[in-house]
């Protein structure tokens, strides 16, 4: 691959989040979806149809040995993620894997070994780190210009009956704490840049038939003493996404996304989409030959708070 072709990528996974990325990738002239590789026949076809892919597959290890390929992502379930993403570093591929990178420390640790023995890029999709709001604040924290002391974050969807963003049934089963606890646990540690944090955690009953906790709240406090308190559920009704209430010195800021709001409800202007911005990310680093954001290796450390709290919430296990 020469720096001025295109990337040709294998796109793992025909669900919402696949959606997303191939969203993010239209603004990308540099880099081209040559293959699916999807898990329900219909779905993958019709995903494939829908966003012009060429070629497409159930076979993921089949599709790995294509000769016009030089990335892959990962938007498949959580639990094939490790497995995955282990198969592409295998065959040669640098890939973006969707948070989380797995479902356990030990599968994650595994990972970090393989990439650093493989040679090529893996970076988790912590997408937190790339959106516009976020980064300001981080902006603000290391010019001194904000001095947080409470990050309170809310984060909800509606599971019940195990549905996608998009309200579609899902085949699979989503986790609260390895996944949507890890973008903000990830995000905490990254803002303050401290891996030393304390953490705490309780949740509620297991759903009868997923086997998951629905409700959870985990508590975390850094070695300066900024605390952060988070809210998890997927029995909440009405909005769902996670909104985040950053409690300063110097002001009360509101984020939601890649919206940024004052304690008034003013929007701070800012510009960039965090998913475009992080798919971006991937791509630069392959071409520049560099470790991106968000590489596996410096995400371990949310890996190892999860594990920490998977532990006291889950004692016998």
């Amino acid at each position: 691959m020469t720096t001025s072709s295109p990337i040709r990528v294998l796109l793992a996974g025909e669900g919402a989040i696949a959606a997303t990325h191939m969203q993010a990738l239209q603004g990308l002239d540099d880099v081209e979806v040559v293959c699916l590789a999807g898990g329900l026949p219909d779905d993958t076809a019709r995903f494939a149809a829908e966003w012009g892919i060429p070629n497409y597959s159930l076979d993921y290890e089949l599709c790995l040995l294509r000769e016009n390929l030089d990335a892959v992502i990962l938007a498949t379930p959580s639990p094939l993620h490790a497995q995955q993403a282990t198969q592409a570093l295998s065959a040669g591929k640098p890939v973006l894997v969707e948070i989380p990178m797995s479902l356990s420390l030990s599968e994650a640790e595994a990972l970090a070994k393989q990439t650093c023995a493989s040679g090529q890029i893996c970076m988790i999709a912590h997408t937190r780190r790339f959106n516009p709001s976020h980064r300001e604040i981080r902006r603000r924290i290391q010019a001194g210009e904000f001095h947080l002391q409470h990050l309170v974050a809310e984060t909800y969807f509606f599971r019940r009956d195990n549905r996608n963003m998009h309200g579609q049934p899902r085949t699979w089963t989503d986790h609260l704490l390895w996944h949507h606890a890890c973008h903000t646990v990830d995000l905490f540690a990254w803002l303050l840049e401290d891996s030393e944090i304390q953490v705490w955690g309780i949740q509620g009953p297991r759903h009868p038939t997923l086997g998951i906790a629905m409700d959870m709240t985990i508590g975390m406090r850094s070695v300066s003493g900024v605390m952060a308190t988070l809210s998890l559920s997927f029995n909440n009704r009405g909005p769902f996404g996670s909104f985040y209430r950053y409690i300063g010195e110097e002001d009360t800021l509101h984020v939601f996304r890649d919206e940024l709001k004052n304690h008034e409800g003013h929007i701070i202007p800012l510009s960039g989409n965090g998913f475009a911005l992080q798919d971006r990310e991937f791509f630069a680093a392959i071409r520049e030959g560099r470790q991106p954001e968000s590489s596996v290796e410096s995400c371990l450390p949310a890996m190892r708070l999860l594990d920490q709290l998977d532990r006291q919430m889950n004692p016998l296990l």
